[in-house]
């Protein structure tokens, strides 16, 4: 599996707008769009997807996580970009399952052109930005430290400590590691700048 740290958009910058389908009809509507999300004190977005085995390592802890920090006034929003050409699990209707079969509670988005991946310099899967009620970059990096080929335990302690830290009014993580994963999958001739080699 191919190893990819994300790009670590510099704190502060701005969330990108965004306006995308959502394969996930139990939590929002058809499409989903960052103003849906105006009164939320915090928006984490995830890039996200079905066949990583990243993600799978994580994704029942992430999914737990959700729930958790949702009831406590978190907005959470997950992204697929990977090219379906040729990733077909990565495609809408494998999302629309994978959405129900793991019980997310958020909404899942797909990223067809890639451009909303682009627009936040995502890299990699999984790949984490949390904004805060201002909609300026609080923490970018890792879930925690546990990885498919190590046995760290999955916490989600980094992830955690910086959504933490948001809610209470504190300053963001001095310390924010990448986040590690397989890189996006890009459509031919797609390819970011930044991603080149990975």
């Amino acid at each position: 599996m191919a190893r990819t740290l994300s790009t670590m958009m510099e704190l502060g910058t701005a969330a990108p707008d965004f306006c995308l389908p959502n394969t996930n009809p139990r939590s929002g509507g058809d499409t989903v769009s960052l103003a849906d999300f105006n009164d939320a004190p915090a928006l984490l977005l995830a890039f996200i997807c079905n066949h990583c085995p990243y993600v799978i390592h994580i994704r029942d802890a992430f999914v737990g996580f959700a729930k958790d920090y949702q009831s406590k006034g978190l907005a959470v929003v997950a992204i697929s970009a990977n090219d379906a050409g040729t990733h077909p699990d990565d495609g809408p209707e494998r999302m629309a399952e994978a959405a129900s079969k793991n019980g997310f509670t958020f909404p899942y988005l797909y990223d067809e052109s890639q451009t909303i991946a682009r627009a936040y310099q995502a890299a990699c899967t999984p790949d984490f930005f949390l904004f805060d009620a201002d909609r300026r970059l609080f923490y970018r990096g890792q879930f925690d430290r546990a990885r498919p080929r190590n046995d760290e335990p999955i916490t989600g302690e980094d992830l955690r400590a910086a959504v933490d830290a948001l809610l209470e009014g504190r300053d963001a993580p001095t310390e924010q590691k990448p986040s590690m994963g397989c890189n996006i999958k890009w459509r031919a001739g797609n390819e970011p700048a930044y991603a080149v080699g990975a």
